[in-house]
């Protein structure tokens, strides 16, 4: 192989800041839980179900800058200076587009699409839902933004950027909670608001930051403000399977939620309590994923795929190096991480059996079943990606949760279980597409 893209130094400096931006990320969500749980298990099972929502919404958005990202990494990879910059601006503008026409969507309808899903839950349940949901769509535009101007920093291999801009919006985050629910005792509003605060400050320092020329990527208002066909097709090629891929794994887990808000308000909180501690083994992964976007991307735009294919083989065992350490750890501190909660001795018990299972299954079954088809869509193989994720997420995932937590009467660690069959699914088909060398045929950008 001739000298290889990306020394290991390079590597490191991409994912390291990754990793401490994700485990910034996730901490807060974690602490928002721990902070609303002061109000009560109605509270907390009004957030939780809500996440579920806004989730499908934040996952749609990390679609398209996903989408934008691989296009842009393919066009570094070409050293296309001129097209790198005019993905970027287009990416920027799409993102604004999509983003500001979902927060419209969840702004009108938001107490009929939780009524539809939830509408078994408890009144006092229902009510904090409402309350979190209206707050929290208000700041989607603004996260659609952040999130496309982040990727643009993170296609370039600067990412201690993108760490420092998220530990400010943290800690936004992090003082407005604790101010708005201890001081101001705003409830749960009191952990919405402060999330919208943040993330207009993170969008608006993103985008400022990548209006700079003298970087390999910016952007420029005369290319925001055009539109480009060919451009805007060719990131929504990937964005629009990553999209599909995402919003319906996500609209899967809500389907799923729904399940879990049949069994009881402790089933609720201890999946919700769960979730929010489970986020911590996913921080490995979900900043590899990132990385792996950029890497292969960049490969890709070379037309180097001996170098692509040594790359995903090389960070996949990373990222699974990784989670085995993180969710170690996890599970050592699940007892002391389960007492920052206000919780039951039932729902305490329930979610610590449903965090033992997260550990294991992350750390044998996750990096093959995701980090490996980020790996593929970089390439610009996302219609492969998004069928198998589709089909199996409500087939596996669906059909095995209602099977084993309703039907079979496991609840909460049985919709668990669903999610792990599903995983194994996945790991089937994209290990065979891998070793087939079929991904290596959809590179979306012309030389």
């Amino acid at each position: 192989m001739k000298k290889k893209m990306f020394s290991n130094a390079q590597l490191r400096k991409l994912i390291i800041p990754l990793l401490i931006e994700q485990l910034l990320m996730m901490l807060v969500g974690m602490l928002d839980t721990v902070m609303v749980s002061s109000a009560g298990e109605a509270a907390i099972s009004g957030v939780s179900i809500v996440n579920d929502v806004n989730n499908l919404i934040i996952n749609l958005l990390a679609a398209v800058a996903g989408g934008g990202a691989v296009i842009v990494s393919q066009y570094l990879g070409n050293n296309d200076e001129e097209d790198t910059k005019l993905s970027a601006s287009q990416l920027v503008m799409v993102a604004f587009v999509i983003s500001t026409g979902l927060a419209i969507f969840c702004l009108l309808f938001h107490r009929n699409i939780l009524k539809l899903l939830y509408g078994s839950v408890d009144a006092d349940v229902m009510k904090a839902a409402i309350t979190y949901f209206w707050i929290t769509a208000l700041s989607f535009p603004f996260l659609g933004v952040y999130n496309s101007s982040a990727a643009l920093f993170r296609s370039m291999n600067e990412t201690k950027a993108t760490m420092y801009v998220s530990f400010l919006m943290n800690t936004i985050n992090l003082v407005g909670n604790y101010i708005c629910i201890y001081h101001l005792h705003w409830g749960v509003a009191g952990v919405a608001w402060p999330t919208f605060l943040s993330r207009v400050a993170a969008a608006v320092i993103m985008v400022k930051m990548a209006f700079n020329s003298e970087m390999r990527i910016s952007v420029t208002w005369r290319k925001i403000l055009s539109w480009n066909s060919q451009m805007v097709h060719k990131i929504l090629t990937i964005a629009i399977p990553n999209g599909v891929e995402n919003g319906l794994f996500q609209l899967g887990k809500i389907l799923v939620s729904t399940f879990v808000a049949t069994y009881g308000t402790y089933q609720i909180a201890a999946n919700g309590v769960a979730n929010s501690l489970a986020i911590l083994a996913y921080t490995t992964e979900m900043a590899m994923q990132l990385a792996i976007v950029t890497v292969v991307g960049q490969c890709v735009g070379a037309n180097d795929y001996d170098q692509a294919r040594y790359y995903m083989k090389k960070m996949i065992l990373l990222a699974w190096g990784m989670a085995i350490i993180d969710n170690a750890l996890l599970y050592i501190i699940i007892p002391y991480g389960l007492k920052l909660y206000t919780l039951t001795p039932e729902t305490a018990l329930l979610a610590k059996r449903i965090l033992a299972m997260e550990c294991l299954a992350v750390s044998l079954l996750h990096p093959l079943a995701f980090v490996l088809p980020t790996s593929m869509r970089a390439a610009g193989d996302a219609k492969y990606t998004m069928y198998v994720g589709v089909l199996s997420m409500f087939l596996a995932r669906v059909g095995g949760a209602y099977i084993l937590g309703t039907v079979m009467g496991l609840g909460a660690v049985g919709t668990r279980m669903g999610m792990y069959i599903d995983w194994c699914v996945r790991i089937v088909f994209f290990v065979k597409r891998f070793y087939s060398g079929k991904w290596m045929n959809y590179r979306v950008i012309e030389d």
